[in-house]
C-alpha cells in the first residue's frame, strides 16, 4: 500500500490551476442530498462528517476519521474535506498525526475564542475566521467562530458554534466540479465568500436597527440608551470580525505570484476582498453612526432635564411668590387682631378702657399699623 505524503514530509504542491467562470460550468446532475452533519446547525454531540473527491467529484463519504485516511491513500489526485463541529481533543490529535497539523494551531481550534488570522505553516494554511448571522427576534447578531486548515489534498474545517452553515458551501462547490476541481484552495475561498456574503443580512439588519434608534431618541423614548450600548456592543464585536479579514486577504494576495495562484481564482478573491472591504467600512460607519446618536441622545436627555428643572423652578418661584402674598396678608390682619385681643382680655385695671379717646385710638392704630405694613410689602413686590 503506498503511503501518502504529506504537507509537512514532501507532500505534492497543489497549485491553484486554472478556473473558469461560473457560466462556463456544465451542468451536472444533483448531488445527493447530505446527511445532517457538523456544517448545518450543531448538534450536543461531536460530529464528523468527511468526504472524498477526485477531479472534483465526489468519490466517497466515508464513516470515520480512519476510513477517511485510509480512503484517501487510495487516491493519488484526491482531495478529502472534513468538517467538524466542536470536535475533541482526540479528534484534533489524530488528524494532527495524520495530516502533521502545526501544534499550535491544533491548540487554537481546540480552545476556540480566536480572533480572525491567518497563518502559514508550510504547506497547511491555519485560517480563522468569525462569521456571523442577524436575529430578528431578539434582534441580535449571533458570532460563530471556524477555523480552517488547509494543505496540498486536504480541508478540514472545524465549527465552534451554529454559523456559518456549511453545507450550503458544500452543495455549491459540489455543483460546480471544475470548480472544486481546483483543490483545497477553491474550497477555502467558497468558505472565506460564504462568511462574507453572511454579512450582508447583518448589515441590513443594524442598518434598520440604527434607523429604528434615530427615531426613538428623537420621540424621547427612555430606553433607547440601553439599546444603543448594545448595539454599540455588537458592532465592536462585528468590527474584530471583520476588519482582520481586510488584511488576511491582502496577504492572500501579496502570495498571489510565490504560490502560483491561478488567475481565476485570484479574481474571485480580489471580489471576496473587495465586499470585505466595503462591509468594514459599513461597520465602521455604524459604530461613528452610534456614537454620534449616543452623543445626541445624551444632549437631549440633558436638555429635557434642563426644561424639567427650569419648570421645578419656575414653579417653585411661582410658590414663593403666592407664600409671600399670604404671608403678607396675614401679617397685616395679624395687626389688629393683635390690638383687639388685648383690648378684649377686659382686665378690671386697663387705664385704656375708661379713656373716652381709647376706642378711636385704638381704631386709628390699627390702621396705621396695617397701612404700614402694606406700605412696605408692596414697597417688596409681596403684593
Amino acid at each position: 500500500m503506498p503511503e501518502r505524503p504529506n504537507g509537512r514530509n514532501g507532500g505534492r504542491r497543489s497549485g491553484w490551476r486554472r478556473a473558469v467562470t461560473p457560466a462556463q460550468l456544465p451542468a451536472t446532475a444533483e448531488p445527493p442530498t447530505p446527511s445532517p452533519g457538523p456544517e448545518g446547525p450543531a448538534g450536543p454531540a461531536d460530529v464528523v462528517r468527511a468526504v472524498l473527491y477526485r477531479d472534483g467529484v465526489r468519490v466517497s463519504s466515508p464513516a470515520t476519521l480512519a476510513e477517511t485516511y485510509h480512503e484517501l491513500r487510495q487516491q493519488p489526485r484526491g482531495m478529502a474535506w472534513i468538517g467538524l463541529a466542536r470536535p475533541t481533543g482526540s479528534e484534533l490529535h489524530s488528524l494532527a498525526a495524520e495530516f502533521d497539523l502545526h501544534p499550535l494551531a491544533i491548540e487554537d481550534a481546540m480552545e476556540a475564542h480566536q480572533r480572525p488570522k491567518l497563518e502559514r505553516y508550510g504547506d497547511t494554511l491555519f485560517v480563522v475566521l468569525s462569521a456571523a448571522r442577524y436575529l430578528d427576534a431578539p434582534e441580535e447578531v449571533d458570532f460563530g467562530e471556524l477555523h480552517v486548515f488547509v494543505g496540498p489534498d486536504f480541508v478540514i474545517t472545524v465549527r465552534h458554534g451554529d454559523a456559518p452553515d456549511l453545507s450550503a458551501v458544500r452543495r455549491r462547490m459540489e455543483d460546480a466540479p471544475e470548480l472544486l476541481a481546483l483543490g483545497p484552495e477553491a474550497v477555502l475561498y467558497a468558505i472565506l465568500d460564504a462568511v462574507v456574503d453572511g454579512y450582508v443580512p447583518v448589515v441590513a439588519g443594524v442598518q434598520n436597527d440604527i434607523d429604528e434608534i434615530e427615531t426613538e431618541v428623537f420621540r424621547g423614548d427612555p430606553e433607547v440608551s440601553r439599546r444603543i450600548y448594545g448595539l454599540s456592543r455588537e458592532m465592536v464585536e462585528f468590527q474584530r470580525a471583520t476588519r482582520p479579514l481586510v488584511g488576511m486577504l491582502h496577504g492572500l494576495m501579496a502570495g498571489f505570484a510565490k504560490y502560483e495562484t491561478d488567475e481565476e481564482l485570484q479574481r474571485y478573491l480580489r471580489d471576496v476582498a473587495d465586499h470585505v472591504t466595503h462591509t468594514s467600512e459599513r461597520v465602521d460607519g455604524f459604530r461613528q453612526a452610534l456614537t454620534e446618536i449616543l452623543t445626541v441622545n445624551a444632549t437631549l436627555v440633558t436638555q429635557q432635564q434642563n426644561a424639567e428643572m427650569r419648570a421645578l423652578a419656575e414653579a417653585g418661584f411661582e410658590q414663593n411668590e403666592e407664600v409671600k402674598k399670604i404671608s403678607s396678608w396675614a401679617a397685616i390682619l395679624f395687626a389688629p387682631t393683635l390690638v383687639g385681643t388685648i383690648y378684649g382680655m377686659n382686665f378690671k385695671d386697663m387705664p385704656e378702657l375708661e379713656w373716652a379717646a381709647g376706642y378711636p385710638f385704638a381704631i386709628l392704630l390699627m390702621a396705621v399699623v396695617c397701612v404700614s405694613l402694606y406700605v412696605i410689602f408692596k414697597k417688596r413686590d409681596w403684593l
